[in-house]
């Protein structure tokens, strides 16, 4: 219901804008409207829906893929496998889910591939990780609490490897004659995005009614294991923190693949029929989504063709000015403001920050920090419930939301103690 609401208030309040900008150019004032507002906006609906049918054609090789692989670790049971290992934790989170269930194992390797930053995988992976829980869900248009939990992990956006915004840095920082390091955000960007996933996963809890000491133990636990990783990479060197990051990500990745492949071959499976049946699934999955992303990616793209965002910003900035607050991270807010709403429009957005600011100056660390804070909100509920037919979504917009929010407040204190 609320994702219905906020889409159309996509669409109205850009016409009011439009209207406004319109109306204010016709009575003499130019330099606060003018007659392109409306062709921009038409033209946002044309370009907006291309680029949602070209996002899904890309994803069309990556999901085909590794629903293809997901199916021969099912069938070789080393999903069985996964979801036993991690059943004291994720029974506490997911208490929906039966123990055995394949959809543990899904989701595990799905929060793993996004905090190594390995986006590619990790999409099909969390597709596949829905549709199992589509499958013991009892209405089958309202997303259930795991669902929603799942929805809220992944849009929290928590990642041990940022491996877009440190190519980005790395780009800018060497067009412009800095010196080239592009982990100087790292550190920042692993407590700003474990603060998003802590929160979005409390703020689940709490409405699910699941929150108790043995969770809050996990949680503990867990901050304890992350601690131990932001010290570790915080006294290494540049070099090191970069060598670490690229051979670890992928070895893992492609040490799965190939754990899939000798299992599967040593319990005489037929790793390539199993590997057809499955990306057969997987090219179906993309067709299905197609829809949910051109009505979203439209709305999104329309709102930001009138101007909207560009006053939110400006506003807010006028807020902390005269509430005597520094506003120096204002510069960065269209990034947090678009990070909801579209991945392409905030790399678009950072890129430009890091273009026009620097790479190494304050805004250019603090976007890049908010970039890798968390993750689409509104793109990855368009994907995950759009792919196997959710229709009513609850409050899953509101806790992803929630933890958006919780990682760019604690993106711009980070970049504040770090860099300013």
């Amino acid at each position: 219901m609320i994702l219905n609401r906020i889409w159309i208030s996509f669409f109205v309040i850009a016409f009011i804008v439009a209207l406004i900008k319109v109306t204010l150019f016709l009575f003499g004032h130019p330099e606060y409207g003018g007659l392109d507002v409306f062709p921009a906006m038409v033209n946002a609906t044309y370009t907006s829906s291309r680029a949602a049918a070209e996002v899904a054609i890309g994803l069309t090789g990556a999901i085909t893929l590794w629903m293809g692989l997901m199916k021969i670790g099912e069938k070789a049971g080393v999903i069985g496998f996964l979801s036993k290992l991690v059943g004291p934790v994720f029974s506490k989170l997911f208490p929906g889910i039966p123990k055995d269930h394949p959809a543990h194992g899904q989701i595990m390797m799905n929060f793993s591939a996004n905090m190594l930053g390995i986006g590619n995988a990790a999409t099909p992976l969390g597709l596949k990780a829905m549709e199992s829980m589509q499958e013991i869900n009892p209405e089958k248009e309202k997303a259930s609490n795991a669902q929603i939990m799942f929805l809220v992990m992944n849009t929290a956006g928590f990642t041990l490897i940022p491996v877009t915004i440190m190519a980005l840095r790395a780009e800018w920082q060497a067009k412009q004659g800095l010196p080239v390091d592009p982990t100087d955000v790292f550190v920042p960007i692993l407590i700003a995005s474990y603060c998003a996933l802590v929160a979005g996963v409390a703020f689940t809890a709490i409405r699910q009614h699941i929150l108790d000491q043995k969770l809050g133990i996990i949680l503990l636990a867990a901050s304890a294991f992350i601690g131990s990783i932001v010290y570790g990479f915080a006294v290494a060197s540049p070099e090191s923190r970069q060598h670490i990051s690229s051979i670890a990500g992928n070895m893992l990745l492609f040490g799965v693949i190939v754990t899939f492949l000798l299992t599967a071959a040593v319990k005489k499976v037929n790793v390539y029929e199993a590997f057809i049946e499955g990306a057969k699934e997987g090219f179906n999955t993309v067709i299905k989504i197609i829809p949910y992303l051109v009505g979203m990616l439209v709305g999104i793209g329309v709102f930001r063709a009138c101007g909207a965002l560009d006053y939110l910003t400006t506003g807010i900035a006028w807020c902390f000015y005269h509430l005597g607050v520094n506003t120096d991270f204002v510069d960065s807010l269209p990034v947090a403001f678009m990070k909801p709403l579209s991945g392409g429009g905030t790399q678009g957005i950072t890129v430009d920050i890091l273009k026009n600011a620097g790479a190494n100056s304050f805004t250019g660390r603090l976007s890049s920090i908010i970039y890798a804070s968390a993750d689409t909100t509104f793109y990855i509920v368009a994907l995950y419930f759009g792919s196997v037919g959710i229709k009513r979504t609850r409050y899953a917009v509101t806790a992803g939301l929630v933890a958006d929010l919780a990682g760019i407040v604690a993106g711009i204190l980070v970049a504040y103690l770090f860099f300013h």
